[in-house]
């Protein structure tokens, strides 16, 4: 073998060399990844916009007098489409809405009828702000479920299925529960509510039966582009027959135009706020933020408009948010939810058990206190009544007993 045969082969048994990276790290050091934001920030921004535009629509129409929701309900409406339209000129936001095929007689078929419902139910819902505490309209807003499930059996976009009835039972029981208890039962604002429960309910299924076609799946933003517009002009001429020639300018001077332009900013911020917020968490998310915001604003309701919550309305309301979390997740998920959080919590009382007990505590704190707060305001205890002298006799006669027994 001669010696150029040898250096080859010598050469093709030498370890293999490193490989190229295919990356240039410069590069990707030079373009690092955009930080996003915790989804808690987009749960807790929806809760607070949600909760805002409600007690804020209530204070309007009933602490500051301006009775015409019809009216409010096409200013929101027409702000909504001035925002949108702007939004969609200047921005990339709605850039989503090229891709409906939305001609004109797709909208007057589809769009307009929806509109119809949209308008009514927010009618219908403003109209109620004026009879009714905003806790026991959230209370009866749990019934929402019950009522889609029958439109769509209703309407054929679902079958009929007696076990699915049989999940959403319990959430009829609870809110009947609390309409037993309400207070301040007044029965045309529990007419309006429940015709704007059936008027959403009807939005809401022939929302389903559009998108169920791929080429008009739109988010909620797209849809309030196409909504808002046939919306505002449907109510404002509802308005114009049956509100503004009874409306002067010093009611809108009472409110302030500053602060109706507040109130429809918020109203708009939260439609944003729910595209980002379907974008950025789970159904049992959202199922337990809607939960929690429904609580956070009959805590708020008590608070700030002292609306009286009696305990069996509360109990009620609590058999209804249980309903609606057992039907919007169904059993199986249920268990495993509970399974993850018994760990979870399991593991955090390993881990901080100062903390546990202090929590613990807290909420233990905090549920005596909601308690004793409805019985006072339910007027169940005289305004005057002051359980001190009793407690102290009944206590001195404990200890008076105890010491005869000893002597």
């Amino acid at each position: 073998m001669s010696e150029k045969e040898r250096t080859s082969g010598e050469q093709a048994r030498l370890p293999e060399q490193p490989i190229l990276p295919v990356s240039n790290p410069d590069v990707e050091k030079a373009h690092p990844p955009k930080a996003s934001l915790h989804p808690a920030f987009y749960i807790i921004t929806w809760i607070t916009l949600s909760g805002s535009v409600i007690l804020f629509n209530k204070w309007i129409l009933d602490t500051a007098k301006f009775h015409y929701p019809i009216a409010l309900t096409t200013w929101h409406l027409g702000f909504a489409t001035l925002m949108t339209q702007i939004l969609a000129r200047f921005t990339t936001i709605l850039d989503s809405r090229k891709k409906v095929p939305m001609t004109g007689r797709v909208y007057l078929r589809t769009i307009v009828p929806i509109g119809v419902m949209f308008s009514l139910s927010l009618i219908c819902g403003n109209l109620t702000y004026m009879y009714l505490s905003v806790s026991f309209i959230q209370m009866l807003k749990a019934t929402m479920p019950i009522a889609v499930l029958l439109t769509s059996w209703t309407m054929r976009v679902s079958e009929p299925s007696l076990k699915t009835l049989g999940n959403v039972s319990l959430i009829v029981v609870g809110v009947i529960i609390a309409s037993f208890g309400e207070i301040k039962f007044v029965l045309t604002g529990f007419l309006f509510q429940c015709g704007g429960i059936v008027f959403e309910a009807i939005r809401l299924v022939m929302v389903q039966r559009l998108l169920s076609a791929s080429e008009f799946k739109m988010d909620p933003l797209v849809s309030l582009y196409y909504f808002a517009p046939a919306c505002a002009i449907m109510n404002g001429i509802t308005a114009l027959i049956l509100e503004v020639p009874k409306m002067t300018l010093m009611d809108i001077e009472r409110v302030g135009y500053f602060t109706l332009f507040t109130n429809a900013m918020i109203a708009f911020l939260l439609n944003v706020s729910v595209v980002f917020l379907i974008g950025k968490t789970s159904s049992l998310v959202m199922t337990l933020s809607g939960v929690l915001k429904d609580i956070l604003l009959v805590l708020c309701s008590m608070t700030i408009f002292g609306d009286p919550v009696s305990p069996l309305q509360a109990f009620g309301y609590s058999v209804a948010l249980c309903g609606l979390v057992y039907y919007k997740l169904g059993a199986d998920k249920l268990k495993e939810y509970v399974g993850n959080g018994q760990r979870s919590w399991a593991d955090y009382g390993v881990r901080h058990p100062a903390l546990r007990r202090v929590l613990v505590i807290g909420m233990v704190l905090v549920t005596i206190f909601v308690l004793l707060g409805g019985i006072t305001f339910s007027g169940a205890l005289p305004p005057g009544y002051d359980p001190t002298p009793y407690a102290k006799g009944k206590i001195d006669e404990v200890l008076g007993k105890t010491g005869s027994q000893r002597m």
